[in-house]
C-alpha cells in the first residue's frame, strides 16, 4: 500500500518504503519495500529520502534482491557510516515516475479516498485503503461521519465494482448496504 506523504518542487511524493538496515562497507543500504514486486522500488531512478530536517533527491545507482530483503547503492552514499545516517528514513518517489496503466487498472493509491455508493445510490463511505487477502483485494470503507465503521468490500471489477470514476473521486459498488 502506497501513500502520498508530501510534496517536494510541486510534485507529489508517493511513500514506497523505508530503508531498514546497512549492507555491507560500501554505502549499500537494506530495504523494506510496499512494491510489488519488492525489488521494483530500486527500478525508480530517485528516490526523496526523508530526513528529520526534510526530504533529499538521491540517485539510484542500483539495487537488487539480496535473500529476502532488497539492498540499494545510492549515488553519494559510498561507505557504511554514510549509510547508516539514513537507516530508519522513509522512501518516496514522484508520482510522474509510476508507469502508465491500462484503462481500467489502477493505483491502490488511485482508489483511496473515492466516495463509494452502491448501484441504488446509497452512500457507503470513503475507501480508507486496501488490503491484499491472496484471493483478491479488499476495499475497506470508512463510514463518514459519526460512528466510525470499516465496511469490507472485495474488489472485483465487473462484478462487486460496477464503476470507478477517478474524474469526480467516486466508486460505484453492487454490494447490499447492510453489509
Amino acid at each position: 500500500m502506497m501513500s502520498a506523504d508530501a510534496t517536494h518542487n510541486d510534485h507529489q511524493l508517493i511513500t514506497m518504503g523505508r530503508i531498514t538496515g546497512l549492507y555491507g562497507v560500501k554505502g549499500w543500504v537494506k530495504v523494506f519495500s510496499e512494491t510489488e514486486p519488492r525489488e521494483g522500488i530500486s527500478k525508480y531512478s530517485e528516490w526523496f529520502v526523508k530526513h528529520p530536517h526534510g526530504w533529499q533527491r538521491f540517485v539510484v545507482e542500483s539495487g537488487r534482491k539480496q535473500g529476502k530483503n532488497v539492498v540499494v547503492k545510492l549515488a553519494g552514499i559510498d561507505d557504511r557510516d554514510m549509510a547508516a545516517t539514513l537507516s530508519g528514513c522513509k522512501i518516496a518517489v514522484t508520482r510522474d515516475q509510476f508507469a502508465l496503466v491500462k484503462p481500467g487498472e489502477y493505483y491502490w493509491l488511485d482508489l483511496q479516498g473515492l466516495k463509494v455508493v452502491t448501484i441504488d445510490g446509497v452512500e457507503l463511505g470513503i475507501v480508507d485503503h486496501l488490503l491484499e487477502t491472496g484471493a483478491n483485494d479488499v476495499l475497506v470503507v470508512r463510514e463518514e461521519g459519526g460512528e466510525t465503521r470499516d465496511r469490507l468490500i472485495p474488489y472485483l471489477p465487473g462484478q462487486v465494482v460496477a464503476d470507478i470514476d477517478l474524474q469526480k473521486k467516486r466508486m460505484i459498488v453492487d454490494w447490499d448496504p447492510e453489509f
